[in-house]
């Protein structure tokens, strides 16, 4: 199972988890494409990233820039925007649970209620983009269990609108306390454990380390310069149990398959039940037409998933679908490594994901939503802009099969 551990020497913020998710491979311009899908006005947010140092340590350091009047979101306005995106339904899912545990802090706060809380910094776009793109980022390089250290909390004061605050932030240490997050001193003074990034961490994240084979680590900085690294660290990997890494498509591990067959339930309530399977965990949802007794036309639901949430999508399709009864069984998948890279054609710049085997490139393949923007701004038919950012991926594949064979670093580039 690939796993991540976010160690945070000094403490965490939303774009230092950007910078993470970045420097681990993660493009900015998929990043860009996110944001573009929330529909948010595109004069009003840039972002950037660059490499820095931070107490001698190299990091990326990823800037969301934002223009906005003094904005009061409550936390359906905020649900409503990321509800209207093309995101995964996974993505949504995480992005509003990070922000109810957000409202139900500030409610706690402040002696309201999670729906009529009025979100001030936190509601803000910066915090928004920070929010969805930690969700989006996680989703894209395939982190399916986050561990996180212990955080480093330490005195002194910061704004708000209500005016000077002490430290750590009420919000925060709301948001820590109702995890039961491990803390400890700080390095020195000042705010080095943001509410977005507490939120972050309280709803996907577990405080531990897990034991893991170690595949890359990625650096994220923050915007200050204090008198140790400003950086959070994100290693990535899989379970120390299993049989070589995974990464270059060796076995990642047992998985179970859960599967049933239906001959009376409507069509129109596949796809709700495959959305919800998914959005519980599964890491993959399909049908296949088949034939039951007497003829009868059916349909098998089958649902790839990790062990530990086998009761939980069981218990899902008993109640969600008119079956009696699922089959479990457990099997074993190879996954391919998958490394990012950008290149030109005639419409601008496209992400590439390629893929990889035993550190060889046998595969890439064109971000769709980078197309499909570039279409919209080019005037452009989406199936030209397609073929030729697919045919720049397909010559990004030659020239790399002309090199030397190497293992992939999971680095964009």
């Amino acid at each position: 199972m690939p796993l991540a551990f976010l160690d945070t020497p000094s403490g965490i913020s939303g774009d230092m988890f950007l910078g993470c998710l970045v420097d681990s491979g993660w493009p900015v311009d998929d990043l860009r494409s996110v944001v573009s899908g929330l529909r948010l006005p595109r004069d009003n947010w840039e972002i950037s990233a660059e490499e820095v140092t931070r107490g001698g340590v190299r990091a990326t350091l990823v800037r969301v820039d934002v223009k906005e009047d003094e904005t009061h979101r409550h936390l359906a306005d905020v649900g409503k925007i990321i509800g209207r995106s093309e995101l995964p339904a996974s993505v949504k899912q995480r992005a509003c649970s990070v922000f109810r545990r957000l409202a139900e802090a500030e409610a706690n706060i402040h002696g309201s209620t999670p729906e009529q809380v009025h979100f001030h910094e936190v509601g803000a776009l910066d915090a928004i983009i920070d929010i969805v793109g930690v969700c989006a980022g996680l989703h894209e390089l395939n982190v399916e269990r986050l561990g996180a250290s212990a955080l480093p909390l330490g005195p002194g004061w910061a704004k708000s609108q209500h005016g000077p605050i002490p430290l750590p932030a009420p919000a925060t240490l709301a948001l820590l306390a109702a995890v039961d997050a491990p803390t400890v001193p700080a390095p020195g003074e000042g705010e080095l454990v943001t509410p977005t990034g507490a939120a972050l961490l309280a709803e996907l994240g577990a405080f531990d380390q897990p034991a893991m084979r170690l595949q890359r680590v990625g650096y994220g900085a923050g915007r200050k310069q204090f008198d140790w690294p400003n950086v959070a660290r994100l290693w990535l990997g899989y379970e120390a149990d299993e049989e070589a890494g995974g990464l270059d498509g060796t076995p990642s591990g047992a998985l179970v398959i859960i599967e049933t067959n239906i001959d009376d339930m409507s069509p129109e309530l596949y796809e709700p039940v495959r959305r919800l399977l998914l959005e519980a965990g599964a890491l993959d949802v399909w049908t296949t037409a088949i034939g039951m007794k007497k003829g009868r036309p059916a349909t098998k639901i089958s649902v790839l998933a990790e062990p530990g949430d086998e009761p939980t999508l069981a218990a899902a399709l008993l109640r969600q679908t008119t079956t009696l009864g699922v089959r479990v069984y457990p099997v074993r998948r190879h996954i391919a490594e998958r490394t990012f890279a950008n290149v030109d054609t005639p419409y601008g710049a496209v992400g590439v994901k390629l893929k990889r085997v035993g550190g060889e490139v046998v595969g890439a393949k064109a971000e769709f939503e980078d197309c499909r923007r570039l279409a919209a701004a080019a005037g452009a038919p989406l199936p030209a802009v397609y073929a030729a950012a697919q045919a720049a991926a397909s010559a990004l594949v030659s020239r790399e099969a002309a090199l030397p064979a190497q293992s992939g670093s999971g680095e964009g580039t």
